[in-house]
C-alpha cells in the first residue's frame, strides 16, 4: 500500500490527482495526517508527503523500527520530490515525473539504471561509474553507445544514444576502443567471450600468456569480457594451459571462468574461418573449441567468432562472441497486495524497458517502474525477441507464455493465497 498525506485543501488534491497515477495501491487517507498515519503505518509500502521535509522528518521519525521493513519516505517539497527513507528513489523518480518536479534520490549509487545494467550484464567496469551515475541523477546530458545491442533498462531522458559534446560517454562492448580514451569515458565490458586454446605437449604457461595478450593487442579485445575457456579434452590437464589461466584469473581477479573441454570428433564438425590439416585429425581446436563454448553458453542465442586465430609458440588462442539478445521476465504479482509482491519481482520491473500486461496488472506496479518505460498491454514475446529487456506481468504465479522463444527467459514466481 502506498499512503499518499496532505494537509490543507490543496495539497489534499494535488494527493489525489497523485494517487490517480500511481494505481489502486494509493490511497489517500481522511483527517489529519498525524493520526492517520499512525493507524495505516505498518499496511504501508511506501509513503508520500506533500508537507516541508523537517515537518515529514517529524511524523515518521517515532514510528521507524528497522530500515528493512520501514516504509519507503517521499516528500514533496518546493518543487521536487526528495526520497527521504528507505530506498524510495524509483518512487521518487515516478512522483517527479507525474509532478512534473525535479527528483533527489538519496541512496548508494548501485541503485543508478547503470548500476543495475552492470550488474545485469554482470559486466566490469572501467571508468568513473559513481561520477557518471551522478551525472546522470543529476540530468546532464550522457551519452550511451551500444554497438552490440544489448538489451537496456529504461533510461532517464538525459542518457542518449548519440551526441556530442557531453562531459560523459558510457560504452558498452567487450572490446578495447582504440585511439586516446576520454576523460569522461566509462566503459562497461559484458562478459561475453569464450576463448579457445589449442596447444602442443608440453607448452609453457608464459606462451599461452603471451597468446592471450595478443588477443587485445592484436584483436582488440578485452579480456575482461572473458565468461569461460575452451579446448580439447585431452589438453585439459596440460600444465601450461592450467597455469597460464590461473594466472589470468589472478589478474583480472576472476575465479568463475570454467574451462570447457570437448572431444575430438565433436570439435571437428564445427566449420570454423581458418581450417589447418592439424597432427591430431581434426581441422581446428582454437576456433572450434570457442565456438562450441559460446554454443553450450548461449542457451539457444546466435554466436560468433569475435577474433580469428592468434599463434604463438605452441599455442593457438581463437575467441567467440555470446551475442546478446532480448531479455523477458516473466513476473508474478502474487494475489495484488504490495505486501505480498516479491523484491526480485520489483527488481524485475525496475530493469524493463517494456513493462507488458493488462491495465489493472500495470496499475499495481506503475509507481515502481523507471521514467521513461513503455508499457504495452500484448507483445511481450515479440518485443523481448526484437532486443528489449521486457517484464510480462500478471497477477498470481504470473503469466506463462508458449515456447521456444528467443530470448532470454527468466521467471519470477508470485506467491499465491493458500484456501
Amino acid at each position: 500500500m502506498i499512503g499518499v498525506f496532505a494537509a490543507g485543501g490543496r495539497g489534499r488534491r494535488a494527493a489525489v490527482e497523485l494517487a490517480g497515477f500511481l494505481g489502486p495501491d494509493a490511497v489517500v487517507p481522511d483527517g489529519p495526517v498525524r493520526p492517520a498515519l499512525r493507524a495505516l503505518w505498518p499496511r504501508l509500502g511506501s509513503a508520500v508527503f506533500f508537507l516541508g521535509t523537517e515537518a515529514t522528518v517529524r511524523l515518521v521519525a517515532p514510528l521507524l523500527r528497522d530500515e528493512r521493513s520501514d516504509p519507503g519516505v517521499v516528500c514533496v517539497d518546493g518543487g521536487y520530490a526528495v526520497a527521504l527513507l528507505g530506498g524510495a528513489d524509483a518512487l521518487a523518480e515516478r512522483v517527479a515525473d507525474v509532478l512534473g518536479v525535479r527528483p533527489v534520490t538519496t541512496s548508494a549509487s548501485s541503485d543508478s539504471p547503470l548500476d543495475e545494467l552492470v550488474e545485469l550484464l554482470d559486466a566490469t567496469v572501467d571508468g568513473d561509474l559513481v561520477g557518471c551515475g551522478a551525472a546522470v541523477r543529476a540530468g546532464e546530458p550522457v551519452v550511451l553507445a551500444n554497438p552490440l545491442g544489448f538489451p537496456l533498462p529504461a533510461l532517464p531522458d538525459n542518457v542518449v544514444m548519440d551526441g556530442h559534446g557531453p562531459a560523459w560517454t558510457v560504452l558498452v562492448d567487450d572490446r578495447v576502443p582504440k585511439g586516446p580514451q576520454p576523460d569522461g569515458l566509462v566503459r562497461i565490458v559484458p562478459r561475453t567471450l569464450v576463448v579457445g586454446v589449442g596447444s602442443s605437449t608440453g607448452v609453457t604457461a608464459s606462451a599461452v600468456s603471451a597468446a592471450l595478450a595478443q588477443l587485445e593487442e592484436q584483436r582488440g579485445l578485452d579480456l575482461r569480457a572473458v565468461r569461460a575457456f575452451a579446448t580439447l579434452d585431452r589438453k585439459v590437464a596440460e600444465p601450461g594451459i592450467a597455469d597460464a589461466l590461473e594466472d589470468w584469473g589472478f589478474w583480472h581477479d576472476s575465479t568463475t571462468a570454467p574451462l570447457l573441454a570437448y572431444p575430438g570428433e565433436e570439435l571437428a564438425v564445427i566449420p570454423v574461418p581458418n581450417p589447418a590439416e592439424l597432427a591430431i585429425g581434426i581441422p581446428s581446436v582454437a576456433e572450434a573449441a570457442a565456438l562450441r563454448g559460446a554454443v553450450q553458453l548461449s542457451g539457444g542465442g546466435r554466436v560468433e567468432i569475435a577474433a580469428e586465430k592468434v599463434k604463438g609458440e605452441g599455442v593457438t588462442v581463437a575467441a567467440a562472441r555470446v551475442l546478446p539478445r532480448g531479455r523477458l521476465a516473466l513476473v508474478g504479482l502474487g494475489p495484488g497486495d504490495a505486501d505480498e509482491r516479491t523484491p526480485r519481482a520489483e527488481a524485475e520491473l525496475r530493469r524493463a524497458s517494456v513493462v507488458v500486461g493488462n491495465a489493472e496488472c500495470v496499475a499495481q506496479v506503475r509507481h515502481l517502474l523507471r521514467p521513461g518505460t513503455r508499457v504495452r498491454t500484448d507483445g511481450a514475446v515479440r518485443l523481448a525477441e526484437a532486443g528489449a529487456a521486457v517484464a510480462f506481468v500478471d497477477s498470481g504465479a504470473g503469466p506463462v507464455v508458449a515456447g521456444p522463444i528467443h530470448a532470454d527467459v527468466v521467471r519470477v514466481t508470485g506467491v499465491t493465497r493458500q484456501l
